[in-house]
């Protein structure tokens, strides 16, 4: 697969820079170090859709709990067979091979998003009140993890994203059922936390991979306005201090070592009336999510950083286009700040590696949405494992575009063939949506290249209108056989194509173009006409001269308004 080769061909220019560090991470001012006392960046990405899943992440829209996932399915095929799809999804989302790609590409972290119910009852479901049953298949798992994690040399940082009752009004992230007393509404499910994180730290308190603790991921409640806001007002957020010194506490109990790092409420992000930090080895989280990428964005985390002097910490971020990724790496690492983006995987792009769901999952998606007809039992639970099979590292089509936007993308400005091509004696057909791989102004232009809804205050703005094949502002779309192509192509935009020139020679340029209401391309700024109408052409963009070595042609927009492109052909002369 060309894709896969890409991704794996960027591997040693992007871990070159990479170096592993050794021993327990900790604290020391405002950096965390590694056991030889040498700072380090944290580059990471978040398992999301593993042991939690979001309804987002499966083509699901509005239905976002886990809970109410699960329910649709047993309705459709019962109780047995669901159980079995979720052992054959835990059983494939997430194996050694991910971990192992990930450290080859250049991440040194990987942070899981727990869910509580893989380690423990809920507590209306615990046969004695007070008690903790824990379900020790769940451990396990995370024992595989680690045990990869080491392997490979990548710190595995613990994340409790779905806490006994939901930590917050945004739903989906902790499973949270609305009918149930929150965390914050429950002292059993508070205790229940504490329990739990005592639980895992006691098993892993010897363990150098563990990167850190994560206690609570994203608390999002506004205490004034039970069940309504997210705590962004709040200015106090007291119940969330104290429940996460009351973990660490727990924690040190039995694990003298490991980083504790704590986060604000509104989504990790508001620390007003934090008292004063509790703990020696403490990090802070911030998250940070279509925004700016500028120095104000992260002006007042900054200065929590000094007023602290602690290490802070981007624990989750992602979710936009290869733009956005690149300028938010390149101004945190700029800060000594390391990252972790989220998630690795998922159904769509944006994303290191994107997961099939096949024809039949999307009928159950149709039924689910109130779109389409409900399947019957048996072909939806064979969807159902297809599905499950699907996630597996190598039925994800890895995505090299993005992998080079947050490893070297930061760090070098320039361009580079999406794929290795060279001009010799015979004619070179690049597909169009094989443009390089290189930031906005360098690469391509798009008139939109990433989503800033949060700055803006406006609705969330596509970067992509085609959402498939690659994460840049370049809009693609896919023909009736599945090719990628290049749609909504107007002008001023522009995409650019290297190669490597075997000998100096003439060649001519032609591209397979359509546009229904004509329009104007070239790769100089005369350009040639596009007839209108539906059905792919070809036209002779102009006869260029090449000299040997590295070379390239631009293909502009000239004066379009719906142009679309699926190739540029080079024909010696």
């Amino acid at each position: 697969m060309k894709l896969r080769t890409a991704a794996f061909a960027l591997a040693a220019l992007l871990c070159s820079a990479n170096a592993h560090a050794e021993g327990f991470l900790k604290v020391e001012g405002t950096r965390i170090v590694d056991g030889s006392g040498q700072p380090v960046i944290l580059r990471g990405m978040g398992l999301g859709g593993w042991m939690l899943q979001e309804g987002y992440m499966l083509q699901l829209g509005e239905i976002g709990q886990q809970y109410k996932i699960r329910a649709k399915l047993v309705e459709l095929v019962g109780e047995e067979r669901t159980a079995e799809f979720y052992r054959a999804w835990l059983d494939n989302h997430t194996t050694e091979a991910d971990i192992a790609a990930m450290a080859k590409w250049g991440f040194n972290s990987v942070r899981l998003p727990i869910h509580f119910a893989q380690l423990t009852l809920p507590a209306d479901q615990e046969p004695k009140a007070g008690q903790d049953t824990w379900h020790e298949e769940g451990f396990r798992r995370i024992d595989r993890l680690l045990e990869w994690s080491r392997k490979n040399r990548i710190y595995l940082i613990l994340d409790l994203h779905a806490a006994p009752g939901g930590q917050g009004n945004d739903l989906a992230i902790s499973d949270r059922d609305p009918a149930k007393p929150s965390l914050w509404e429950s002292e059993e499910n508070q205790r229940k936390t504490v329990a739990l994180w005592k639980k895992l730290a006691a098993r892993y308190k010897d363990e150098p991979w563990i990167g850190a603790y994560d206690m609570i991921n994203e608390p999002n409640w506004s205490f004034a306005t039970p069940g309504k806001g997210n705590g962004c007002d709040e200015t106090e957020s007291k119940a969330v201090w104290d429940l996460q010194q009351r973990i660490t506490q727990a924690i040190r109990e039995v694990d003298q070592k490991h980083i504790v790092i704590i986060e604000g409420n509104c989504w990790g992000n508001n620390y007003k009336g934090l008292p004063p930090v509790w703990d020696a080895n403490l990090a802070i989280s911030f998250h940070k999510y279509w925004n700016r990428n500028d120095e104000a964005s992260i002006a007042e985390i900054k200065a929590l950083r000094s007023r602290t002097n602690r290490p802070i910490w981007l624990g989750e971020s992602g979710e936009n286009s290869n733009a956005w990724f690149r300028d938010a790496i390149a101004l945190v690492e700029g800060e000594g700040i390391g990252w972790n983006f989220w998630p690795l995987k998922k159904v769509g792009f944006n994303q290191p590696l994107e997961i099939v769901s096949g024809d039949g999952w999307m009928r159950i998606v149709a039924w689910m949405t109130g779109k389409g007809e409900k399947p019957a039992p048996d072909e939806a639970f064979a969807a159902m494992m297809e599905f499950a099979e699907n996630t597996r590292f190598d039925r994800n089509i890895p995505k090299p575009d993005v992998l080079d936007a947050m490893f070297r993308q930061p760090h070098d400005s320039g361009y580079r063939p999406f794929a290795p091509r060279s001009l010799g004696g015979e004619p070179l057909t690049i597909a169009a949506a094989d443009y390089d791989l290189g930031p906005p102004g360098i690469a391509y232009h798009d008139t939109a290249d990433a989503n800033y809804h949060v700055s803006t205050g406006g609705e969330r703005t596509p970067w992509n209108n085609g959402n498939t094949y690659r994460n840049d502002g370049v809009d693609i779309a896919r023909d009736t056989d599945g090719t990628p192509y290049v749609s909504d192509f107007v002008t001023g935009e522009y995409m650019r194509y290297s190669a490597d020139v075997a000998k100096a020679g003439r060649w001519t340029v032609s591209a397979r173009v359509r546009s229904k209401k004509g329009g104007r391309i070239g790769i100089h700024e005369r350009g040639v006409t596009i007839a209108a109408g539906t059905v792919w052409q070809s036209v002779k963009l102009a006869d260029v001269d090449l000299p040997a070595g590295p070379g390239a042609a631009t293909l502009r927009a000239l004066d379009c308004s719906d142009c679309e492109v699926a190739a540029l052909v080079f024909t010696p002369r």
